[in-house]
């Protein structure tokens, strides 16, 4: 973990003291009367109060400024949204120190990943800068005419984007930089549990240069009446959601009404499979930050572990003895390498996953139990013997509970694999060239990766298959989501 500078609470006061607490609509934050409460899950306790927006009158005003700004944002040349995007870009790591601290403060991170995020969020303004560029098109001789095919892409229009409470800055950025590379104008409702730091990012992108009314923020506590209000309004063309499948399901039913194109990044329940060539060094370093980075609460976080029964005992062991070294605390806390649940209603999932394995069966070798502290902390977690109809093969955990489940035959551990609706984010650990392709093959998902414990990338299509979601984002992929392609014909 790298170090960074003590947090001091005058640090602290600082930074909320000068941080925005209101929506932003057409270049400015509109101010009001705050009402809704960010609390910090590292203490229970509230860090400040915020504008909680009429989601109804905000929203609306929100999409006629995106409306407004639609013709002249998508007639700006593509180089100069490219040198926008770039600023932005830069402008994140200037103020890297106040993003990071921000996110640790209302997510609960250590701040030691909170900076990775930043990095991480600023290289999609900067990926999809280069990409504003590259649009795609071409012009080629019609095979059976005297005609020759043309074709032009175009932005989509207006888009609502939806972002989750997990990795506030990212979400953000990872569906403003493609949206904006495009040509098309965003209205962004951040999760109500972590707003500021979105606030943040939308003062970066005004500075910036992005015009008044090409980017808004709604900051409200009622998504449900933003999402339908907006929706119903021909207006809209296009809808990005990041969050779970239930909801992700009620919006694809809602974007029908007016044909709206979607992007939708879902919920997860990846497997990680130890294959029997595996190096149990390798699996082991691949797994702790697949199951335990940002908390666990990750929807690419392994949920699944299946281990061949050759190398069950020592990978368990081992991890065990790693995820027993996990130091729970406060992210501004130098020595702490693991965070807070988000709240107390994710701390309740993750005991009632872990006792119905107990009850079916299952052992904790290490945690098991909620941290007798302040704050929403549950010790990491490892669970043996785990049954296959545990509640936690088939459910997504989002917290720090690691269940493996050991089988002999790796056939067997693909159709386990496979054995879900979701189909986001899989592990694939071994040494054997051919059987690592084979098992990679054949694993229903959007993304495999193999012998690592991370695989998100700005440059690479993120996104899922069946029930885990629609579309991609990062890479070439991302900024076609925000593109429609226009045919013209023209005689030779």
């Amino acid at each position: 973990m790298a170090p960074f500078p003590q947090i001091t609470p005058e640090r602290i006061e600082d930074l909320l003291s000068r941080a925005p607490r209101s929506s932003f609509l057409d270049g400015a934050f509109i101010g009001g009367v705050p009402s809704l409460g960010v609390i910090d899950p590292a203490t229970g306790g509230e860090l400040v109060q915020v504008v909680d927006a009429d989601p109804a009158d905000v929203g609306l005003r929100a999409l006629d400024a995106a409306v407004a700004a639609q013709e002249s944002w998508a007639a700006t040349l593509p180089r100069e949204r490219s040198r926008i995007l770039h600023r932005a870009f830069e402008l994140c790591h200037e103020r890297a120190d106040d993003l990071a601290l921000m996110m640790t403060l209302e997510m609960g991170k250590p701040l030691a990943e909170a900076y990775g995020e930043v990095t991480y969020g600023a290289e999609f303004l900067r990926w999809f800068a280069e990409e504003a560029v590259r649009a795609p098109g071409r012009f080629r001789h019609a095979p059976a005419a005297e005609h020759a095919i043309l074709t032009r892409a175009r932005p989509v229009g207006p888009v609502l984007a939806i972002t989750p409470w997990n990795f506030p800055l990212s979400m953000g950025t990872r569906k403003i930089g493609p949206a904006l590379a495009a040509g098309c104008t965003v209205v962004l409702k951040p999760a109500e549990k972590t707003p500021l730091t979105s606030l943040l990012l939308l003062q970066i992108l005004a500075d910036a240069g992005v015009p008044a009314g090409v980017v808004s923020c709604v900051v409200t506590s009622d998504s449900r009446t933003l999402s339908s209000t907006l929706m119903a309004d021909p207006r809209l063309r296009k809808v990005s959601f990041t969050g779970s499948t239930p909801v992700g399901r009620t919006l694809l039913a809602q974007a029908a009404e007016h044909v709206l194109r979607t992007s939708m990044e879902l919920g997860g329940n990846a497997p990680f499979l130890v294959l029997p060539s595996a190096d149990v060094d390798v699996a082991v370093e691949a797994a702790m930050p697949a199951k335990f980075r940002n908390n666990g609460e990750a929807c690419t976080a392994a949920n699944r572990f299946y281990v061949h029964a050759s190398l069950a005992d020592e990978f368990t062991r081992r991890l065990a003895a790693r995820t027993e070294a996990l130091v729970p605390g406060p992210g501004i806390e130098q020595e702490s390498t693991i965070g807070p649940l988000i709240d107390e209603a994710g701390i309740a999932k993750v005991e009632e996953l872990v006792a119905d394995a107990v009850s079916r069966g299952a052992r904790i070798l290490t945690g098991g139990h909620r941290l007798a502290r302040e704050g929403f902390f549950y010790a990491p977690t490892v669970l043996a013997d785990v049954p296959r109809e545990a509640r936690v093969n088939r459910e997504e955990i989002f917290g720090p509970v690691a269940p493996v489940i050991v089988m002999d035959d790796v056939d067997a551990m693909v159709a386990a694999a496979n054995d879900t609706e979701f189909g986001l984010m899989s592990y694939v650990i071994g040494e054997d060239l051919r059987e690592v392709t084979d098992v990679a093959g054949r694993i229903e998902a959007g993304m495999v990766a193999v012998n690592l414990g991370v695989a998100s990338d700005p440059a690479a299509p993120f996104g899922g298959i069946k029930e885990s979601g629609l579309g991609r984002e990062g890479s070439h992929e991302g900024l076609a989501e925000y593109l429609e392609t226009t045919y013209v014909r023209l005689p030779l």
